[in-house]
């Protein structure tokens, strides 16, 4: 019997659909594979092609951990704007969930003094604000 062996592709840039180098960097970056095993996977010819792309399209801030002079284009710049803006609206929804949250809270907890006011006929929230002692007074004339 005759066994069918993995033969090496060599492929080219060209061969790469944006698709693709998303779906491999998303792998990536989620931890289901590494660097060298989509390489393997994908018949991709070496580590750096892998490493390129997860710098260009990639979550991580590549920037701040090893600078580069080489400028980006124009269509690098708008994704990564269009990256930045969408974690920002994340960070927004979230940070108006936890303010509605508060309020809610806030409102909660004035209702319960109310009610508690009302229920023990005790003053729970203070009325006025507290007088300054005399020392501090006359250490200041």
């Amino acid at each position: 019997m005759g066994g069918i062996k993995n033969q090496y592709v060599k492929r080219t840039q060209k061969d790469y659909s944006m698709s693709l180098k998303l779906s491999i960097i998303s792998e990536i970056e989620r931890g289901d594979i590494s660097v060298t095993s989509a390489t393997k996977k994908y018949g991709i010819q070496g580590r750096s092609t892998v490493v390129g792309w997860l710098r260009k399209y990639g979550t991580f801030d590549w920037e701040n951990q090893t600078p580069s002079n080489m400028p980006k284009s124009k269509d690098q710049k708008i994704l990564e704007l269009e990256q930045k803006i969408k974690v920002l609206e994340k960070q927004k929804a979230f940070l108006e969930k936890q303010a509605e949250q508060s309020d809610m809270k806030a409102a909660f907890f004035d209702m319960m003094v109310d009610m508690a006011e009302k229920e023990y006929n005790i003053s729970i929230r203070k009325n006025s604000l507290p007088e300054q002692s005399t020392d501090s007074v006359k250490k200041t004339k």
